[in-house]
């Protein structure tokens, strides 16, 4: 792919000249609008740091949650605004609007070196509309904020490699319009997974979690092929556990899939690998009372929540000799201290690989959050990446619409 640089923009040259960033900015808050983990921002600031410091008159697009009916005063950027001005090391202004005549006004007031993030991307419905007119239509107000005053466009920088797997104005549509170019973490991210989607080296350990088979379906198809162990943990395997025909009581089961699953263990009996027990509790609780079972042996009435020590133990062996691994999903509930054991037990394992000389990425979302909340170090880990969705659909093979629209 002949995909240019924000480094290359700035060779080229970018002082005095408006720069629209695509950031992923999409922080969870809490009910006192705290951010709870910063990554994301941290992430961002170094392609924007680095086009302040050659000069460039930076606007920055993002967005945060799933506001439905345009504006909401908790999906708000306000908060999100400081924390970046934080990092940076300068103020960030905090347009009141996406592309309206605050957004417009500050713009045109920028000078070398400023930097003006727009207000959710996502209060303008047209950013996620399916009508190419209307995102095309916001695009162009995107691309008018950063043209110079003499109408010579500016330029697009790709930075959010959490929305690149998604066709949106200031994803897809903006890339048209301007001259553009991938920031330093979607094309860090791409390298990355460039590496996973080849030939990693051997052995290769992919530990997948989270709730849903359905969501990781492509993953495994894909991967299993590649790699010498794919270990199965979280709510998903549940219902690999059911196509086993065993009970797993009121555990997540994806019903409509059970054949599915019970396929895939025919197909790769050697590749992949289930929990050999359980942490299981008679109700959804963070003061459920745990016991640990034999995973033939869910109890009825109960639902498992954790992997087991045993699970665990059986996981770090396969993972100690592996020299590349790919981990996207947690093996229980962590956000409950009572069934946090299997994720962490399975995060130090791969931790130690890394610490012997393996390539190991955690794959966005819950996993990237769960290193945090356990208190692991980020460098333990030899990539976190900020795109779950996006890593997920780049490992199966689909086209990302973000990526392809830089290829030009």
């Amino acid at each position: 792919m002949a995909i240019k640089s924000v480094d290359d923009l700035i060779a080229e040259g970018v002082s005095g000249r408006g720069v629209l960033v695509r950031s992923d900015l999409n922080v969870p808050l809490d009910d006192d609008a705290n951010i709870t983990d910063p990554g994301r921002i941290i992430a961002s600031v170094p392609t924007i740091k680095a086009l302040v410091e050659a000069g460039a008159k930076v606007v920055v697009t993002a967005h945060l949650g799933r506001p439905k009916n345009g504006p909401e005063a908790k999906f708000s950027l306000a908060p999100v605004a400081t924390a970046l001005g934080e990092h940076l090391g300068r103020h960030v202004q905090l347009a009141g609007d996406v592309v309206g005549t605050d957004a417009l006004a500050r713009a045109e007031g920028l000078t070398d070196g400023d930097v003006l993030l727009l207000e959710n991307i996502r209060f303008d419905p047209r950013e996620t509309s399916k009508d190419d007119a209307e995102r095309g239509a916001l695009a162009r107000q995107l691309a008018e904020l950063v043209a110079a005053p003499d109408g010579s466009p500016g330029a697009f920088v790709s930075d959010g490699f959490g929305v690149v797997h998604r066709k949106q104005a200031s994803v897809y549509d903006v890339a048209t319009l301007l001259p553009s170019y991938a920031g330093k973490l979607v094309a860090a991210e791409v390298a990355v997974l460039q590496k996973l989607a080849g030939e990693g080296e051997a052995p290769y350990a992919v530990v997948l979690g989270g709730s849903k088979v359905s969501d990781k379906l492509g993953v495994i198809t894909s991967l299993a092929a590649k790699a010498d162990s794919i270990v199965i943990g979280g709510g998903m395997c549940f219902t690999f556990l059911a196509a086993q025909g065993y009970s797993v009581g009121n555990s997540l089961l994806e019903a409509d899939m059970v054949d599915t699953c019970r396929q895939l263990l025919d197909d790769y009996a050697d590749v992949l690998r289930l929990p050999v027990d359980i942490v299981v509790a008679d109700k959804f609780s963070a003061d459920a009372t745990a016991q640990t079972v034999a995973a033939e042996a869910i109890p009825e009435g109960t639902m498992g929540l954790d992997i087991g020590p045993g699970s665990v133990e059986r996981f770090a062996a396969l993972l100690s000799n592996a020299k590349t691994i790919f981990w996207n999903g947690p093996m229980g509930v962590f956000e409950f201290p009572a069934f946090a054991a299997g994720t962490k037990g399975v995060a130090e394992a791969i931790a130690a690989a890394t610490g012997k000389g393996a390539f190991s990425v955690v794959g966005g979302g819950d996993s990237a959050a769960a290193v945090r909340a356990l208190g692991l170090p980020d460098d333990d880990f030899s990539h976190i990446s900020t795109g779950g969705g996006a890593s997920l659909e780049y490992l199966e093979g689909k086209a990302l619409p973000g990526i392809q629209v830089l290829d030009k």
